[in-house]
C-alpha cells in the first residue's frame, strides 16, 4: 500500500517540486495551500505523513501542528516542518509543540526524500513494536532495532562492529544518562577484559564517524568532560 503524504505549502513551485519527487518515488501525494484546508484534509484523507510549511494563509503551520498534536486521533501522524532561512525561533517552537523534524528551505530533493523515508520507517518500526512486543529506539534520523541487530541512519543501514552496536544500544536505551568509561568497559567488554579505558574512546570515535556526529556539536553522543559519555536526550 502506497504511503500517503500531505504537502502543505502556498508556494506553487515548492509544491510542484515536492510532489514531483515524492510521486517519482512511489508516494501518493495530496496538497493543501493553507492551514485550515490542511486540517480538513487530515480528517478526510488520513495521510501517513505531513510536510508542513510554517508561513501559511488563514492558519500558520505552527498552529496546525499544535492542533494536530493535541488531538489523540491525529497526534501520531509524523510532521516535518518546512522552514525558511531566518525562522530558527519558529523552528524551535515547532519542535517544542510536537513536530517530528524540520527541513530548511532551500532543500535538495535527496534530503527531502531521505527525511520522509526515515520518518515513515520509524513509524513502521513503532507499529511493529506494538504488534510483536519488541523494542526499537528512534532518535531523529537514527533507528536502532536490537532484536534484528540493525541500525539505520536515514535510509542508510550502518555496518557496526559488535562492540560499536552494544555501546550504542546501551547508551540509546538510557538517553541522558552519563556513563563513565569504566562502566562502559564493564558492561560492553565484561569484567575480565584487561584493556584500558582508551579502548572506549577509540570505539566511540569510530561510532561517531559512522553516525556523522560532530563531537563539538553532537546530535547523538555527547562527551561529558572528565566523566564519560551520554546519548543526547
Amino acid at each position: 500500500m502506497l504511503s500517503k503524504i500531505l504537502v502543505v505549502d502556498d508556494e506553487t513551485y515548492i509544491v510542484e517540486l515536492v510532489k514531483f519527487n515524492l510521486e517519482k518515488e512511489g508516494f501518493q501525494v495530496i496538497v493543501a495551500n493553507d492551514g485550515l484546508k490542511a486540517l480538513e484534509m487530515v480528517k478526510s484523507d488520513s495521510p501517513d505523513l505531513i510536510l508542513l510549511d510554517i508561513m501559511l494563509p488563514n492558519m500558520d503551520g505552527l498552529e496546525v501542528c499544535q492542533v494536530l498534536k493535541q488531538d489523540a486521533n491525529y497526534s501520531s501522524i509524523p510532521i516535518i516542518m518546512l522552514t525558511a532561512r531566518g525562522e530558527e525561533i519558529d523552528t524551535v517552537l515547532g519542535l517544542e509543540i510536537g513536530a517530528d523534524d524540520y527541513i530548511k528551505k532551500p532543500f535538495s530533493p535527496r534530503e527531502l526524500l531521505a527525511r520522509v523515508k526515515a520518518r515513515l520507517r520509524a513509524i513502521r518500526i513503532l507499529q511493529a513494536e506494538k504488534a510483536t512486543g519488541t523494542k526499537a529506539y528512534v532518535h531523529k534520523d537514527l533507528i536502532l532495532v536490537p532484536d534484528q541487530h540493525e541500525v539505520f541512519l536515514g535510509e542508510i543501514k550502518l555496518e557496526l562492529t559488535r562492540k560499536e552496536f552494544e555501546l550504542l544500544r546501551l547508551m540509546v536505551s538510557h538517553q541522558g544518562k552519563v556513563f563513565t568509561r569504566e562502566v562502559l568497559l564493564e558492561k560492553v567488554w565484561g569484567y575480565e577484559y584487561s584493556g584500558d579505558t582508551r579502548t572506549v574512546d577509540v570505539h566511540i570515535r569510530h561510532l561517531r564517524q559512522k553516525l556523522n556526529d560532530d563531537s563539538n556539536f553532537p546530535v547523538y553522543i555527547e562527551t561529558v568532560r572528565g566523566v564519560g559519555y551520554k546519548f543526547v536526550e
